[in-house]
């Protein structure tokens, strides 16, 4: 059974930085077929932020291309999302997803809240 664990969020300044871990325990991450960060902020709805296809295909929500980065981590089975120049906009509850046919696994979300 897969299960992943949310960890990093909080709170930061806007222009500051985050990296988000999911753990991925009782699968490879290497081995899952599609890997993505999603938020949702109060009241709207889950979005896309970032997503690794099949280990080949890489893409990112328009408001967060060319500041957040996703990356994984073989040696300790874990998903990241390095966010840089965060505005408070950015502020949600971040959810890490992976595809594992047939079903959708999801993490408990971390929030992030981005306030001066």
């Amino acid at each position: 059974q897969v299960q992943l664990v949310e960890s990093g969020g909080g709170l930061v300044q806007p222009g500051g930085s985050l990296r988000l871990s999911c753990g991925v325990s009782g699968r490879s991450i290497f081995s899952i077929y599609a890997m993505g960060w999603y938020r949702q902020a109060p009241g709207e709805q889950r979005e896309l932020v970032a997503q690794i296809v099949n280990s080949i295909s890489i893409n990112y929500a328009d408001s967060v291309k060319g500041r957040f980065t996703i990356s994984r981590d073989s040696a300790k089975n874990t998903l990241y999302l390095q966010m840089n120049n965060l505005t408070p906009e950015d502020t949600a509850v971040y959810y890490c997803k992976a595809e594992i046919f047939p079903r959708e696994v999801w993490g408990q979300g971390t929030q992030v809240t981005v306030s001066s």
